[in-house]
């Protein structure tokens, strides 16, 4: 039975919490190993601006994303995936992390 490594990350995604998802999102849009095909720069910002908005700590100090083991184990499975599988797991990434909502502070 062959294994379908896409739909494993992808149920791992749906497991993390939202912080994480986007800590993942960062991470996958700023390496340059990932060669995803889709706009990193956009991708990292609506990333970058949501985490912000939901997280003091990446808010306001510089962050190691390598204390976050689940983030990091999600990374080296995505690292083992051939391209048209990152890009599947970025796009799903992108699209489940509710990046076109807008954030509303009271």
């Amino acid at each position: 039975m062959k294994e379908n490594k896409v739909e494993n990350v992808i149920n791992i995604i749906k497991d993390l919490d939202t912080k994480d998802k986007l800590r993942l999102g960062i991470c996958l849009t700023t390496s340059d190993w990932a060669n995803i095909l889709y706009n990193k720069t956009e991708m990292y910002e609506k990333f970058d601006t949501m985490l912000k908005e939901i997280d003091e700590e990446y808010r306001t100090t510089l962050v190691n994303f390598a204390k976050y083991k689940i983030v990091m184990f999600t990374m080296a499975k995505i690292m083992e995936m051939e391209q048209v599988e990152r890009n599947q797991v970025s796009l799903y990434l992108f699209n489940n992390t509710n990046l076109n909502k807008k954030i509303s502070r009271n």
